[in-house]
């Protein structure tokens, strides 16, 4: 279940919204992995990921991102990420603690549920963190991420 958060698969067309969240997934990942300041990522991103239109985004790159957003659910994610993570914790099995995610899959989550408890419509949330997990993993996390986030969903319906 080790993945690397450099090099998902995005579709061939423009969309600066999901890079925007496969961004934030990675940015959220290097804040957890590093130790970083949310700020200081979101500024590395913008100012070194963010180069010129025909960076490639398999290299890493981040050209055609909705930046405003990116920084929004960075932000967003990681001042709120004690309730995130507690919120998180009884959405998962038992037997299944946070530590026991995969660093990318846990950063995915975060952002996702940052995202629906700001009251981005859960199936935009939803539709787009699978797009972003099936580019992460090839293999069971997208369901688990469909089966977390739609138990959010049914668990806080006002979030609608």
């Amino acid at each position: 279940m080790t993945s690397t958060p450099s090099s998902p698969s995005v579709p061939p067309r423009k969309r600066s919204r999901t890079i925007a969240r496969v961004a934030a997934v990675q940015a959220l990942y290097q804040c957890e992995q590093n130790g970083e300041s949310a700020e200081a990522v979101i500024k590395e991103f913008i100012d070194f990921r963010r180069i010129a239109p025909q960076a490639q985004f398999e290299d890493g790159h981040i050209p055609d991102a909705d930046l405003s957003l990116f920084a929004t659910i960075v932000t967003a994610t990681v001042q709120q990420q004690n309730e995130i993570d507690h919120t998180l914790s009884h959405l998962l099995p038992e037997n299944w603690p946070m530590e026991r995610l995969d660093p990318v899959l846990r950063a995915l989550l975060r952002a996702a549920l940052s995202e629906m408890i700001a009251k981005v419509p859960v199936q935009v949330a939803i539709n787009e963190y699978l797009d972003v997990a099936h580019g992460f993993f090839s293999g069971d996390e997208p369901k688990m991420v469909n089966g977390i986030l739609d138990k959010f969903a049914q668990n806080n319906r006002d979030v609608e």
